[in-house]
């Protein structure tokens, strides 16, 4: 056992190490260009993810507790109640996520198109 988590650490160490040697040269080609490094930062998007996973998990929670009892009262077969309500909940969790998300991305819009235009300063040549 201790081997296999050696192992995973070692790999999880290198691949982190790999990973983060890419994204640096990736980002000083970028500079180079003249182009801003700073597009690919996933800010917005992370909260849209950590809120997608979040209602992900309480549904599933939800899904199995509605299981649970209904297979108390002998409604349905356990695995059968289980499974469909699990998978109901998540896929109506996902549904309302990805609504919202919409939702948020048309008021987000209109508000870009809103902001003025930064002023260019000439330079004076020397």
């Amino acid at each position: 056992m201790e081997g296999i988590l050696v192992s995973l650490g070692f790999f999880g160490m290198v691949y982190g190490i790999v990973r983060l040697g890419i994204r640096k040269k990736e980002r000083l080609m970028l500079i180079q260009a003249g182009l801003d490094p700073a597009t690919f930062d996933k800010s917005e998007k992370t909260s849209l993810s950590t809120v997608k996973l979040g209602m992900l998990l309480v549904a599933v929670g939800l899904g199995i507790l509605i299981a649970n009892i209904i297979v108390k009262f002998g409604v349905m077969d356990r695995d059968a109640t289980v499974f469909s309500l699990v998978f109901l909940f998540g896929g109506i969790s996902l549904l309302v996520s990805y609504f919202l998300e919409k939702k948020q991305l048309k008021e987000q819009l209109p508000a870009e198109n809103e902001k003025p235009e930064p002023e260019k300063v000439e330079q004076e040549e020397i």
